[in-house]
């Protein structure tokens, strides 16, 4: 006898997806901010505190109270999210500098295979023949989004690409960590608190690396504020949301659509080019999305 279709499934994984429809615009936004990558990291989450606290204070008394963590051990877990997400965001922003876009967004996008082995070794997660060919499909379509890691500035660069790959090491671990907590903490919860440390983590590196961390013109302030409001509180946010009842591997992997999203988007703004090879390489994402999501 089959299992009843759970009916907010559908609902988590359209979150999941416009969550990284919505996180694939934020390669963009930084290459346009006129602050470091660094300091942009830091306001990036920063300023994601701010709503997230009014939306803290709607909440009612009890509500908080269910939601506050009730041992040293609950804290810790609260923040290791936001650890993650700080080395993501730092080697990240940093590798777009580095290397060329194209190889930033391709090694920082092989974070679903870090992620299925991380759920096998430290969860023992079942992994399925089928998940895996959906896997290894949305990766080649990945590479050849990405023009075989080809760039129109000068290359790859040695440095940049490992700074890429630990993104991905930790973008990793941001969705393995977050898996863990969204059967106890809302998405209000775990957001608040991995935005908060993480924003806690970058500041020192902002203070030293950065000549200045401070936006000086009204187009900086929009830059970091989209990044903000919309990247980080609505795309993580709808990513939250959607790991309380899909699973991190299939998660991980549904966010491929990322550099489909950018390349999409910097062929339109940025005139970068996105020839039929590189939009068959975003049709295989999707299929390999898609097959991935039989199992």
């Amino acid at each position: 006898m089959k299992s009843p279709v759970v009916p907010t499934s559908g609902l988590s994984l359209a979150a999941l997806v416009l969550g990284g429809v919505i996180i694939g615009l934020s390669p963009i936004l930084v290459r346009l901010s006129e602050i470091g990558p660094v300091a942009t990291a830091f306001w990036r989450v920063a300023l994601a505190v701010l709503p997230l606290l009014a939306w803290r204070a709607t909440e009612d008394r009890k509500t908080r109270h269910n939601q506050r963590p009730s041992s040293f051990r609950d804290v810790v877990a609260l923040n290791v999210p936001g650890v993650m997400l700080a080395g993501d965001l730092l080697a990240w922003h940093v590798s777009i500098h580095l290397t060329s876009v194209a190889n930033a967004t391709l090694l920082a996008n092989i974070a679903p295979i870090f992620v299925v082995l991380g759920g096998w070794l430290l969860f023992r997660t079942t992994v399925t023949r089928t998940f895996l060919a959906g896997l290894a499909l949305s990766v080649v379509g990945v590479v050849i989004l990405s023009g075989g890691g080809s760039a129109s500035d000068g290359g790859s660069h040695l440095g940049g690409d490992a700074m890429a790959v630990f993104a991905a090491l930790f973008y990793a671990g941001y969705i393995l960590a977050l898996s863990r907590l969204r059967s106890r903490y809302s998405t209000l919860t775990t957001l608040l608190w991995s935005s908060a440390s993480a924003a806690i983590c970058i500041l020192p590196f902002a203070l030293v690396f950065e000549p200045a961390i401070w936006p000086t013109t009204l187009y900086a302030w929009a830059i970091v504020l989209a990044l903000a409001w919309l990247c980080h509180v609505c795309g993580q946010g709808l990513i939250i949301y959607a790991l309380a009842l899909l699973p991190a591997s299939f998660s991980s992997l549904t966010l491929l659509i990322q550099p489909v999203v950018a390349a999409g988007v910097a062929w339109l703004l940025l005139n970068e080019p996105l020839g039929a090879v590189q939009a068959s390489g975003g049709a295989i994402v999707i299929l390999g999305i898609l097959l991935a999501r039989r199992r």
